[in-house]
């Protein structure tokens, strides 16, 4: 059966036998300027919904199929989306089933982390254009997994890294790449996140009615029903997310590594644990320091919920220090602060240049670009697959408590079997861990 999803995917494939690099090429001739792209959402509790909303503020764009395992929130947002659009979507409980939906040429995935995978392979392999949350997976092997998938299937795929899209962002890397702050010795990256707080232990309960609980388990280990483990919290949870490491982290080691322009760590060390909150019902540490090893300098990852004690006054971003001066920037703005050099700073001080805000908005339309005209996109896989493994890698140095060395070719520890045994899933039957 012809569809404009086949249509897509075959171009994507003749782009590549013609030796076109899959990512900037692929959208074009793909559809007119102003013809509709339609999308489906797997996940529409949180960022799934946000991102949904930026995709519909766009000109030539419509919902029709939506899918959550809870289907309290299901409702909801067919609700929402009925509001929004002025036509209600089809509603779904399993991704598969919305992936048979026509008329589809987008797939958002809006999912935990550990249902990154499964659907993202599965809506590549039919032929979908997609838009992936961050961080891109939940284990290192997943993010192979997904390179290779967009790889094989020859599909444009963005990552929810929308700062990639923030022009404050993108002009403050213009900045450190322009050499001014002289030789960078070290990259601080931080995120204190003082409105975050203890999350109390409560007891098992019956599952919730309308919510599809294994399903929402997944290849995760089979545990009972526990509130603490669903919708917002997964993320400090080990069976589902690593923490603040990869949460925010993906974002602000992002621009750490695109400063630098480099992805692949030599070495990691980490250190840290529930020191905030050593009885509440959280797994992920509350406070964790990481050291990664680069060719030619160092980056610290520092992060602490609770309080928002971060670096130069911030609770969270990214810090250049170089010879000459250090460039901080966040969510919030950019600016350059000189090194004294004995009262005599040969570096001219750039005050804090505010952002405007619309980050997500940017990617969004970066992203229905790189499908409509073939443009670059700002967060590919590759991009995303490169952050996360650098976020994971921490993570089991952590788990570890020594100093790992990588070799980013095998993507692999060097001399160390326990640490490489924690680079793969291990899915519950039945579900497996796709072969790409």
């Amino acid at each position: 059966m012809t569809t404009r999803r086949t249509f897509i995917k075959h171009t994507a494939a003749a782009s590549a036998a013609l030796g076109i690099s899959s990512f900037p090429t692929m959208g074009a001739s793909i559809l007119g300027a102003n013809e509709k792209l339609v999308c489906g959402v797997i996940g529409v509790k949180g960022m799934g919904f946000t991102d949904l909303k930026a995709f519909l503020n766009l000109p030539d764009t419509e919902c029709a199929a939506l899918c959550d395992v809870d289907n309290n929130v299901l409702q909801q947002r067919i609700s929402d989306v009925k509001e929004i659009q002025g036509k209600a979507p089809a509603g779904y409980g399993d991704y598969r089933k919305m992936l048979e939906h026509k008329g589809l040429d987008v797939i958002i995935i809006g999912t935990p982390d550990h249902w990154h995978t499964l659907p993202f392979v599965d809506a590549a392999e039919s032929g979908y254009v997609i838009y992936c949350e961050k961080p891109l997976a939940n284990t290192i092997e997943e993010c192979n997994i997904m390179e290779r998938a967009v790889n094989r299937y020859n599909t444009v795929a963005q990552v929810g890294q929308w700062q990639r899209s923030d022009r404050h962002w993108q002009d403050a890397i213009e900045y450190v790449h322009s050499g001014k702050l002289g030789m960078i010795r070290t990259v601080r990256a931080w995120s204190y996140q003082g409105w975050m707080k203890s999350v109390p232990v409560v007891p098992d309960t019956p599952v919730p009615e309308g919510v599809d609980y294994d399903f929402w388990l997944g290849p995760a280990p089979k545990r009972p029903f526990n509130s603490n483990r669903f919708h917002f919290n997964f993320r400090w949870f080990w069976d589902y997310a690593g923490g603040m490491m990869t949460d925010w982290g993906v974002h602000i080691i992002d621009y750490a590594l695109f400063g630098m322009k480099q992805y692949a760590p030599l070495s990691v060390m980490s250190m840290g644990g529930k020191f905030a909150y050593p009885d509440d019902a959280t797994e992920t540490p509350d406070t964790q320091q990481a050291i990664f090893e680069f060719d030619g300098f160092t980056m610290l990852w520092d992060h602490g919920i609770g309080i928002d004690g971060g670096y130069y006054g911030r609770s969270h971003g990214v810090g250049f220090v170089g010879n000459e001066g250090t460039l901080v920037v966040d969510r919030g703005g950019w600016e350059v602060i000189p090194e004294p050099k004995g009262g005599d700073p040969t570096l001219e001080r750039v005050e804090l240049i505010r952002g405007d805000g619309k980050g997500l908005h940017n990617h969004m339309v970066n992203f229905v670009d790189a499908i409509k005209n073939g443009s670059q996109l700002n967060c590919p896989v590759e991009i995303a697959a490169g952050v996360a493994r650098t976020c994971h890698l921490g993570n089991i140095a952590y788990k570890t408590g020594r100093r790992l060395y990588w070799d980013a070719g095998k993507t692999e520890f060097i001399g160390d079997d326990d640490a490489n045994e924690k680079l793969k899933p291990k899915y519950r039957s039945p579900w497996k861990v796709p072969q790409v």
